[in-house]
């Protein structure tokens, strides 16, 4: 549930700053630092513990960690509350609080490097390749490119132009699968074909090797219509 985990620092690199940090505060400071494998770590199976320290959100936390010693038989640990700091740059859509979350957002656009020259490429058209998970913005990244004058090629549409009966897959499709994945109009009905090859590899190898390339060639077309365009 973490926002931008791609963003999130190595382990390592973030029990190196928090030692650093330790140090700095108190150097004479005994700790230890343990990765958490589980949403209790050691709180719940360390007799020797004997505080935990929480904010206001993570009280209910600190409740379940002891309703968890009390079933391993262990003593309830003193719940010892501390406030969190504000953050007084936060933007509208930022945590009040001092968040590593607000922290990953502020690095969007930062970490853009200046595009590689590649002498085997033309310099123009500019391709950029638009990729992510559901709900991971890509429509919405798209408009903000197609308001700035970018020609935009929907993967997702070129997908299912490529079977329909006019489509360049169509004919190979229907041939190594059979008419029954045929609608009564005669197209393709895409649940009765991936019933067909989800879960098979073979037979999904051979509908990428069939449709991929298709795609792949419409989308060279569309990028030289884009040349053209200027």
């Amino acid at each position: 549930d973490k926002v931008l985990t791609e963003l999130i620092e190595p382990y390592e690199l973030r029990v190196a700053k928090l030692r650093e940090f330790l140090e700095d505060v108190k150097p004479s400071l005994r700790y230890d630092i343990v990765p958490l494998v589980d949403p209790y770590g050691p709180s719940v199976t360390d007799p020797s513990l004997q505080c935990l320290v929480v904010s206001e959100e993570t009280h209910r936390g600190g409740e379940a960690v002891n309703k968890k010693r009390h079933e391993n038989g262990l003593p309830e640990l003193a719940l010892y509350e501390i406030l969190l700091m504000k953050d007084p740059d936060h933007s509208q859509n930022e945590e009040e609080k001092i968040s590593s979350s607000s922290l990953r957002q502020r690095l969007l656009g930062t970490l853009l490097r200046p595009p590689r020259q590649d002498p085997t490429l033309p310099s123009r058209p500019y391709v950029i390749g638009l990729t992510g998970g559901t709900g991971s913005g890509k429509t919405a990244i798209a408009k903000l490119l197609g308001h700035l004058g970018a020609f935009l090629i929907d993967a997702d549409k070129l997908g299912h132009a490529v079977y329909v009966p006019s489509g360049p897959a169509y004919e190979q499709v229907v041939a190594a699968f059979g008419a029954e994945i045929l609608n009564e109009d005669g197209t393709i009905n895409r649940k009765v074909l991936g019933a067909k090859v989800f879960g098979n590899q073979e037979r999904l190898k051979s509908l990428t090797d069939i449709v991929w390339p298709e795609m792949a060639r419409m989308v060279k077309e569309q990028i030289g219509e884009a040349d053209a365009q200027g």
